[in-house]
């Protein structure tokens, strides 16, 4: 059970960042020019913003409860620490998601530079902090040297492979 609250708080943090990110922004469309008339690099979703401001909060508060969760648990030992280095670079991912659908989504005239950008150089550096996270948590479930004297891997929710 304490490991499932583990896991469960690490999924609250990985999924509420990039949420909560999305809905605290707003839409960053032009000012000047009624949303009709501008360039979409991708069409924002028909959510108000007060809607996704109201989303955004919640989910701060959810990614809140699972930091305190986590920070709990490690303080007292029950989460091992070097599963920081996979929660760490998913909550990075998670902000650039949430913020960067925003960019992708604002309203221009005219060609929107940032979305290019995102995508040239966004793109890359997402996909080496997921890879990094995948390899060091599968580093972490499937290593059976040095884990404090346990048995298998580092915990992750009940689901370690204890190297088999």
């Amino acid at each position: 059970m304490r490991n499932r609250g583990m896991f469960s708080a690490g999924a609250a943090i990985v999924v509420g960042v990039p949420v909560a990110a999305w809905g605290l922004m707003g839409q960053q469309n032009y000012e000047g020019l009624p949303a009709s008339e501008l360039d979409y690099a991708f069409q924002p979703w028909d959510i108000g913003d007060g809607v996704a401001a109201v989303v955004g909060g919640l989910a701060l508060v959810l990614v809140g409860l699972g930091l305190s969760v986590l920070v709990r648990g490690a303080r007292r030992g029950a989460l091992d620490p070097r599963w920081w280095g996979v929660i760490g670079p998913l909550v990075a991912v998670g902000l650039m998601v949430g913020v960067g659908w925003r960019i992708l989504t604002a309203g221009s005239v005219g060609a929107n530079i940032g979305a290019g950008l995102l995508i040239v150089f966004g793109t890359p550096f997402v996909a080496g902090l997921t890879l990094w996270a995948l390899a060091w948590g599968v580093w972490l479930v499937t290593d059976r040297s040095g884990d404090r004297g346990r048995s298998g891997g580092g915990e992750l929710g009940g689901f370690a492979s204890r190297g088999v």
